[in-house]
């Protein structure tokens, strides 16, 4: 998880600089990285706009919304495992909904784009972009990890 310290030393480079925030948080280092042009040549433009861009895919558009198979789901971007399909759930929002991530598979920050303040969810691998968290899931966190399908990947679990 970014801690509140790191945001605002972040936040106050990016004042300084004239950067924006989010550039300055995809500044940070992860272990997996590629230049800009990598990153073009390894997604598809859609999945490129939301993992590197931070756009959101259309609801009720991803195939993984009505994947019920046992497995995982992954980062599109470096296939780190983020979810296992055992803490999915039928949100009704139009996204595939988890209540809780594989441990350290993500990273949340404050995102206050758009007119509102939600937590946004990273790929603690890549720093890819995955969707948002909220606290209207089920138990037995209350959360629920909104996450676009586009920068998801299903692998099955072995039989």
């Amino acid at each position: 998880m970014i801690t509140r310290r790191t945001l605002l030393t972040w936040s106050a480079t990016a004042l300084a600089t004239g950067v924006s925030l989010r550039r300055a948080v995809a500044a940070k280092s992860y272990p997996v990285s590629y230049t800009d042009a990598q990153w073009h040549q390894r997604l598809t433009p859609a999945q490129y706009a939301v993992l590197r861009q931070a756009a959101t895919e259309r609801p009720f558009s991803s195939p993984l919304l009505n994947e019920h198979r046992r497995g995982d789901f992954l980062c599109a971007g470096c296939d780190q495992a983020l979810f296992s399909s055992t803490t999915k759930f039928e949100s009704g929002t139009g996204w595939p909904s988890f209540w809780m991530p594989l441990p350290h598979a993500v990273d949340t920050m404050t995102d206050a784009s758009d007119g509102m303040v939600r937590t946004e969810v990273h790929c603690a691998r890549c720093g890819g972009h995955l969707g948002h968290v909220f606290d209207d899931g089920p138990p037995p966190t209350g959360k629920r990890y909104c996450m676009n399908g586009l920068v998801l990947k299903f692998r099955p679990a072995a039989t």
